[in-house]
């Protein structure tokens, strides 16, 4: 006789382990991206370049 409980932990299937790591990778792709975008505009005040401080500085607002 089989028991079946209700709170039974259940082993997530291959759908639900491949969904949760393109999560996990696309999380990381944008916290790079990002953190890629904020050094580049330290670069760009760093250098007076203010029309690619505005563009770089747009893409971060549209990242977020």
């Amino acid at each position: 006789m089989e028991k079946y409980l209700l709170n039974s932990p259940q082993q997530p299937t291959e759908e639900q382990l491949s969904s949760a790591a393109d999560m996990v990778i696309r999380q990381a792709l944008l916290d790079y991206r990002k953190d890629k975008l904020r050094q580049e505009i330290d670069d760009s005040l760093a250098t007076r370049n203010k029309d690619e401080f505005f563009r770089l500085t747009d893409e971060l607002k549209n990242l977020m």
